[in-house]
């Protein structure tokens, strides 16, 4: 939070100074970890835009800022049910396409979703799953899922993502429920088995799970694959595990909201990141799935044989935005983590 604020206030005074020297400019608002320098960089330099680049660590805490007004911001970084929230809200600007050339690049199974069935108001970033990272070093029992993480025997050796409608599938996973199956009823069903699960839990974060784990503090994550991928990539010795009861497949995204204040060079910038060269800097620096096909292509074969970057098939679900029920899975989990 402390860097985010920091990160917030550089934003506001790089803006003050590029509207002062008359400099064309975009405030890009994404998550933390996820857009290298070098493709900022670039991008500066080949068209003479700047970029202010503020972080968020969640969906919910982007979309507090982006409706408290918090930034003129130009581009964000939505996954893809905040973005249908956000689309419902009418708070995101139709796309206009024809100044997206590179679009093309775009795997056409990650187009047209169900949370923007006409895919007018974003394109995909990157793309990943939820996953079990296990240190096989000390990790000797086997891990096929939720169930099989959170037992008393590795209570204080786990680290997960700090987000509260993650854990909540995870634990709808484990009685057969759709993660989108989110209600008072099943509410009540989960409630328990993440009051045992949090007492086992050691570390809550979701901008840089991989340190914990590399530092040798816990043995055993569930966190974002392209964490997992880093991690395989230092050390073999770190095993990424699509959990057997199902777990969620996150779809991150480039949109404008409405208002933004520099459309045409928010998407110049939209535009340039979907050429292959440019994505590729990005898997090179975070190992996600990338959604552009002809980036994929200059992959070299060990990054595409990553079995985080790009895992076997397994049951994996989308999210869905579920409106108010997103309030009573926060007043959930911060109950239960009061209670600790």
């Amino acid at each position: 939070m402390i860097r985010t604020l920091l990160r917030g206030g550089w934003l506001f005074l790089l803006a003050a100074a590029a509207s002062l020297q008359g400099r064309p400019e975009i405030n890009l608002f994404a998550w933390s970890e996820y857009v290298p320098q070098k493709v900022i960089d670039g991008f500066t330099r080949e068209t003479g835009i700047a970029v202010n680049y503020e972080t968020f660590s969640s969906n919910e805490e982007m979309v507090s800022k982006l409706v408290a007004g918090g930034g003129d911001y130009d581009v964000i970084q939505p996954s893809e049910y905040t973005a249908e929230a956000l689309i419902k809200a009418n708070l995101l600007a139709k796309l206009d396409l024809a100044r997206l050339p590179h679009l093309r690049n775009i795997d056409p199974d990650l187009r047209h979703l169900p949370f923007d069935p006409g895919g007018d108001y974003e394109v995909p970033y990157m793309s990943g799953t939820v996953g079990i990272v296990v240190n096989t070093a000390v990790v000797h029992d086997p891990i096929h899922g939720f169930q099989d993480v959170f037992q008393p025997s590795f209570s204080g050796r786990i680290i997960v993502v700090n987000d509260n409608r993650e854990m909540v599938s995870w634990a709808l996973a484990t009685l057969g429920h759709s993660a989108n199956d989110i209600n008072a009823e099943t509410l009540k069903q989960v409630r328990p088995v993440i009051a045992q699960w949090i007492k086992l839990i050691k570390v809550y974060d979701s901008d840089s799970p991989k340190t914990a784990l590399l530092n040798g503090d816990v043995d055993l994550g569930v966190v974002w694959s392209g964490e997992a991928a880093i991690l395989w990539n230092q050390d073999r010795k770190f095993r990424y595990v699509l959990p057997a009861e199902g777990t969620h497949r996150f779809i991150d995204l480039l949109a404008m909201p409405v208002g933004a204040p520099h459309p045409r060079e928010a998407l110049q910038f939209i535009d340039y990141i979907l050429r292959p060269e440019v994505s590729v800097l990005i898997s090179n620096e975070f190992p996600y799935t990338n959604p552009n096909l002809a980036a994929r292509a200059l992959l070299t074969p060990e990054q595409r044989a990553n079995p985080a970057s790009y895992p076997a098939v397994g049951k994996l679900e989308i999210f869905r935005d579920i409106g108010k029920q997103s309030a009573a899975v926060d007043r959930l989990m911060t109950d239960l983590k009061s209670a600790q």
